[in-house]
């Protein structure tokens, strides 16, 4: 008996506390729908203190790839060497230092190379800009002076569209001269502010990296100790797939891109095309986008040389259209392999939604993103067809036609069949034959439904007597 009364209070206690955390989730639902201004910025004003946080966790990301190596092909081979028993602690430390060095060392020799070249080009450009103006409006008069109808044209859009373009700089741009000083006091503040973050969050990477593996089985035991053990194991085996796909994704397009870079630069410098440096960085950061990458680094590109060639222009134009396609279809592969598991179409479709929703990092991050999500839409359909005791494979269906219900049998067409089915004039819906495959005694059940009738029947007309004999009293 006291048993049961205990068993009886944890129900109402755990009746007790259900009732509580449905009451707090709607009243924070309530409070987050009519509040969502304020809510909004709590959250902002979270993330903006977090962000050194978020900083220090991408670069250990990052620097994580490089670290395993250091640490399994040098520093853990040279302890063995020199047969020193070091702690995984020190030998830890050693790899996060030369990770350090290394990475350091590239980013300054890289810096180091390329900035002064950027400063040059863009001080040659602003101090030649009126004579590049002067060449591209001479090739502009030439090509108008041999083609009269297109000069016709182009002074009817200039005396068109001249006043209107004096009005907007007269009305909209000079008044806005103090805001736009504004703005760039602004950004400087920015700069520095996310500089400030940056070595913040380098500090933290450095934590993170020391104590990877502990943070990884703090995470699984939380994740088991609040999550039932299949779903539990389900949820780490997809942690570790979503690693796999960001950080083959990440680290891959980053050797991409380099590679690409190099090759822009090797190649402008035979062809001839003026900032060759200049150029060669903007391609190579822009391919981190992925397909759009070197388009995207192409237009500005191609619009600097404009000004100087325009012959060098076409030929630039033509270069980078060979590049993307030796990328696309050779280097790519080769790097990348096939770490997202999406075809062209679906990376094309991933960079499309996700750049509209988030500009830049929604085109870097969606492919990624959207694999994940591929890849468990994929897992689920096949389970649901094993379950259904059908082939998995998508090349099953190229051909199917239908599948019989009672055998699974896949009945397919022929290649050579020019109308492998016949003509559909007709929306199908649910079938009624399955009734007559029902085990169930239509005879029997006729004669319940029939006494259940004449039963109502007879009880319809005794209470009809009974009336009409109260009608007669």
């Amino acid at each position: 008996m006291p048993m049961n009364q205990d068993n009886k209070n944890k129900n109402y206690i755990r009746w007790g506390v259900t009732a509580f955390l449905v009451i707090l989730a709607s009243m924070i639902a309530y409070y987050i729908i009519f509040n969502l201004d304020n809510f909004k910025g709590t959250i902002d004003k979270v993330w903006v203190i977090l962000m050194p946080v978020t900083d220090g966790l991408i670069l250990a990301y990052l620097l994580t790839p490089l670290l395993n190596v250091i640490e399994r092909k040098i520093v853990k081979p040279f302890f063995a060497f020199i047969k020193c028993e070091a702690k995984h602690k020190q030998m830890r430390l050693v790899s996060i230092l030369l990770t350090i060095i290394l990475v350091g060392s590239i980013t300054y020799g890289f810096f180091a190379m390329v900035i002064p070249q950027i400063v040059n080009s863009i001080r040659t450009i602003i101090m030649q800009f009126p004579s590049y103006v002067d060449t591209l409006t001479y090739w502009i008069s030439k090509l108008l002076e041999d083609n009269p109808d297109i000069e016709n044209f182009a002074n009817e859009m200039i005396s068109k569209y001249s006043t209107e373009f004096e009005d907007i700089i007269n009305a909209k741009v000079l008044p806005q001269l103090n805001n736009i000083i504004v703005m760039v006091s602004t950004g400087v503040y920015s700069f520095l502010k996310e500089s400030w973050n940056f070595i913040i969050g380098f500090i933290i990477s450095i934590y993170v990296l020391a104590s990877k593996e502990l943070f990884a089985a703090q995470f699984k035991k939380i994740t088991y100790a609040f999550i039932p053990l299949e779903a539990a194991n389900r949820f780490v085996s997809n942690v570790r797939f979503s690693n796999k796909t960001f950080g083959g994704f990440f680290v891959g397009k980053i050797l991409d891109s380099i590679i690409i870079g190099i090759l822009c630069f090797v190649c402008t410098s035979i062809i001839g095309t003026p900032f060759n440096v200049l150029i060669s960085v903007i391609v190579g950061v822009t391919n981190i986008v992925p397909f759009f990458g070197p388009f995207l680094g192409a237009v500005p590109s191609l619009m600097l040389i404009l000004f100087i060639d325009p012959v060098q222009a076409l030929y630039f134009l033509v270069f980078v259209f060979l590049l993307q396609q030796v990328d696309g279809n050779i280097i790519g592969p080769k790097i990348l392999g096939n770490s997202t598991g999406l075809s062209s179409f679906w990376v094309i479709f991933a960079i499309t939604l996700f750049g509209g929703l988030f500009g830049i990092a929604g085109m870097i991050l969606g492919v990624p993103i959207f694999a994940v999500i591929f890849a468990f839409m994929k897992s689920t359909v096949e389970s649901r067809l094993n379950l259904k005791n059908l082939p998995p494979e998508t090349s099953n269906y190229l051909k199917l036609l239908y599948i019989e219900a009672d055998t699974k049998k896949m009945v397919t067409f022929s290649e050579k069949d020019k109308k492998p089915f016949s003509e559909i004039t007709r929306i199908l819906v649910k079938s009624h034959e399955h009734i007559k495959q029902q085990e169930i005694d239509w005879h029997s059940l006729y004669k319940i439904i029939s006494h259940d009738t004449k039963k109502d029947d007879a009880t319809q007309n005794t209470d009809t007597d009974e009336t009409n004999s109260d009608t007669k009293k």
